[in-house]
């Protein structure tokens, strides 16, 4: 199975290789490895590896804990190959080339663009500011494939992009079309053994940029999302 290992490292010389040492020695194949941040003499890297799916995980997470400086930030299944940004490109080039079924195509690529569970394009009542103790209960436009019935939608409101943590421990990022009260909302579902990481500021960034692109692409589109079918009497 494909697995994504977030770490936090020292950045300096040799630290990088220990980490793909120990990856190895443990049975996993990288395939991908993603910088997320450098700053302040550390580092964030994402690992997509094939993992030998009858092997136990803490072998890796207990290789990993022994390399001074290194702490793992989580590790969870990866659904599909890893993806790089150059593909958002031909993201928003399906979305524009049938527009009519543009926010589904989004809502169902996201996933596995952020190595995510699911994720729903949410409708927000409009008048949620004006409402107390709460932004109201959001409608769900469209879900993708994994996304649980009903999906579980974290408090999205305030309308604006970022990562939000639940109590239970399961990970969202949120992203708002910036129309029609529309969000989508991305999730990565917590599950024992395996403990995803939080949304990283550079995935939210990402999935902002999708949705602020796939905005433009789709303008008036977006009202339709969440509307009640239009019937004709005859």
């Amino acid at each position: 199975m494909l697995l994504r290992v977030r770490v936090t490292l020292p950045d300096r010389p040799g630290t990088l290789g220990q980490v793909a040492r120990t990856l190895g020695v443990s049975g996993a194949d990288i395939v991908q490895v993603v910088v997320l941040e450098r700053l302040g003499g550390r580092a964030v890297d994402d690992f997509t590896v094939v993992w030998p799916g009858a092997a136990r995980v803490e072998r890796l997470l207990a290789g990993l804990a022994a390399i001074p400086g290194v702490r793992v930030d989580g590790v969870w299944r990866a659904i599909g190959a890893p993806t790089t940004t150059g593909q958002d490109a031909e993201l928003l080039a399906q979305v524009a080339a049938n527009p009519t079924d543009g926010v589904a195509t989004l809502v169902d690529a996201v996933p596995g663009l952020l190595a995510a569970d699911w994720a729903v394009a949410a409708v927000v009542p409009l008048d949620w500011a004006a409402r107390s103790g709460d932004g109201g209960e959001p409608t769900v436009g469209h879900a993708s494939w994994r996304a649980p019935v009903p999906p579980r939608l974290p408090e999205v409101t305030p309308l604006r992009a970022r990562a939000i943590t639940t109590p239970d421990g399961h990970h969202y990022a949120v992203a708002p079309f910036g129309r029609a009260g529309l969000v989508l909302v991305v999730a990565r579902d917590h599950s024992e053994p395996l403990a995803a990481a939080a949304f990283h500021a550079t995935e939210v960034d990402r999935l902002a940029q999708l949705v602020r692109a796939g905005a433009v692409i789709l303008g008036d589109r977006l009202d339709l999302v969440g509307a009640p079918p239009v019937t004709t009497i005859t």
